[in-house]
């Protein structure tokens, strides 16, 4: 099951191999094994790519959930002894606010040194997916206030404001404050359409009757920090974010749009590993559904 996980993940035999640290036919060997105890195939292979077939699709979740189920017995022997081990997968927005997500991990390293942290960054409805599918312990998201993730557990972090980012010498720099009528007579860069961080602008300016040129989409709020600085276009970002990103400056918006963050983890619970990495947080652990 590792091996399918692991090929699925990658795209290839060759790297599922090199990740689980065998050799190729050794891997080919044991999932072909595994395709006859089945009676049907995890894989169409062609020279030029490896993709499941349905029977793989629906293959793979279980066995996400068995090797899961295999490693939080391991982590929950170690805690009963009182050890903290094993791995934690942490799932994050490009723009988390509510915490100081680096100097969380690294209390966190501090006091489990015996604990794995791995880190993904990706959109907060894919986190939220990956949470259920049981491929992340625990994501942080940025929701718009009309939104919350369905199927998982969680905790309200934080509500935000947006403001807008400008580059210096842009002439909304030097206001007090600004609306969104204003701000809708400029290009700007914001993050793809469907997407929730683009999601929060999109109603704010819909509700106001307004449209809005989106010239530039892109996933990381470094390059949108970047064509901003250079005058290509404006931003709307949280406030609590904002002040992250050099050489942009922010102006409120009076009927701006905004967000709340949540921290949200599997309905099957916690491992020990993640829930310690909750009380780091100063997070309760026993919250309910959201």
């Amino acid at each position: 099951m590792r091996y399918v996980v692991a090929v699925a993940e990658t795209g290839s035999f060759t790297r599922a191999a090199q990740r689980c640290l065998v050799v190729q036919s050794a891997l080919s060997h044991q999932i072909a094994r595994l395709e006859r105890e089945l009676g049907a195939r995890l894989f169409d292979r062609t020279s030029r790519s490896v993709r499941l077939t349905p029977a793989g699709a629906a293959f793979l979740p279980a066995a996400r959930q068995c090797l899961d189920f295999a490693q939080r017995a391991v982590a929950e022997v170690a805690a009963a002894v009182g050890e903290v081990r094993g791995r934690v997968v942490v799932g994050v927005i490009p723009t988390v606010a509510a915490v100081d997500l680096p100097a969380a991990l690294r209390v966190f390293r501090e006091r489990y040194p015996q604990v794995q942290v791995a880190l993904r960054m990706l959109p907060s409805h894919e986190l939220v997916e990956q949470v259920r599918q049981g491929a992340l312990d625990l994501a942080f998201l940025g929701l718009p206030p009309t939104t919350r993730p369905e199927g998982v557990r969680g905790h309200e972090l934080a509500r935000d404001e947006h403001v807008a980012v400008v580059a210096p010498e842009h002439r909304l720099a030097g206001r007090d404050e600004v609306d969104l009528r204003t701000l809708a007579e400029e290009l700007f860069v914001d993050f793809p359409a469907g997407s929730p961080g683009r999601t929060q602008s999109d109603q704010a300016f819909a509700a106001a009757g307004l449209t809005r040129g989106v010239a530039f989409e892109v996933t990381t709020a470094e390059l949108m920090a970047g064509l901003i600085r250079e005058g290509l276009a404006i931003a709307v970002l949280p406030s609590r974010y904002a002040p992250r990103l050099g050489g942009v400056v922010t102006v409120p918006v009076v009927d701006g749009p905004s967000r709340v963050e949540h921290l949200v983890w599997s309905t099957a619970g916690l491992t020990p590993a993640a829930a310690a990495f909750l009380a780091v947080l100063g997070v309760p652990g026993n919250v309910g559904g959201v």
